[in-house]
């Protein structure tokens, strides 16, 4: 897609352009609206979207630590390919420290929490059913976290982190696999039944899993050849040893 044909950000606020475009950059490539490989120059992102340089640097810093694209010191960036072994320690990282969120979490819900998290499964629904995937996304996000309400800093904040790097997967999945997602809300169901309940283990069990099956079918798409062993040794770790019981349904 040529640059000046990219969709417009909404700036709302003039102190806030850079993360409004780095937010709208980010959507563009997690949608692969803005494919790996995709040459970004500061100077054309700037004309297309009416904004100063300033703004493009930051956006690009924060695409960088994101790990979804290369910049250099000529103010140009690169959408970075889909790296297989990126993938599978990430949620490897995921797996491990999710289920611990939400093993420390079970049984210590307020009621207002649950009532949220009540609402989120309904809220993603409802955002499937319109295919408004940015929605979608954001409350997913705020559902995991109430999953893992009693996480603190710093475990909150790694885990975030980790989620925000591996949203991109999680896209492509949805996107190359759209029969997942009633699969995924049957998960999502268990995931928060167990953390009302009082069985901390079964909680940090269906976590793990629930985020392997996303892992290891995108992993299989991108490279058929990875065995997916950082996935695969963090289920064992959450589950005492056992291997990834189910595949999902799709």
């Amino acid at each position: 897609m040529a640059l000046d044909n990219l969709p417009q950000p909404v700036l709302t606020d003039p102190r806030k352009t850079a993360v409004e475009v780095h937010a709208h950059l980010r959507r563009l490539i997690i949608d692969s609206a803005l494919p790996p490989g995709t040459v970004l120059k500061q100077t054309e992102l700037a004309r297309a979207f009416h904004v100063s340089r300033t703004p493009l640097r930051e956006a690009f810093r924060m695409l960088q630590e994101e790990g979804l694209i290369d910049a250099d010191v000529n103010q140009r960036g690169r959408v970075r390919g889909l790296d297989p072994e990126e993938l599978d320690q990430l949620y490897g990282g995921r797996i491990s420290l999710e289920s611990l969120g939400v093993r420390i979490s079970t049984g210590r819900l307020t009621a207002a929490e649950v009532d949220d998290a009540l609402g989120c499964l309904e809220a993603m629904d409802a955002a499937h059913a319109r295919s408004d995937q940015a929605e979608w996304l954001r409350v997913h996000r705020q559902f995991h976290a109430l999953c893992m309400a009693r996480a603190g800093d710093p475990l909150s904040r790694t885990i975030n982190s980790y989620s925000e790097r591996s949203e991109r997967y999680l896209r492509l999945y949805q996107l190359w696999h759209p029969q997942s997602f009633s699969g995924a809300h049957d998960e999502h169901i268990a995931i928060l039944k167990a953390v009302r309940g009082n069985d901390p283990v079964r909680a940090g069990s269906l976590m793990a899993e629930h985020l392997a099956h996303t892992a290891l079918t995108v992993l299989a798409d991108v490279s058929p050849q990875a065995d997916g062993s950082a996935v695969r040794q963090a289920v064992m770790m959450v589950n005492g040893g056992r291997s990834l019981t189910k595949a999902r349904a799709s």
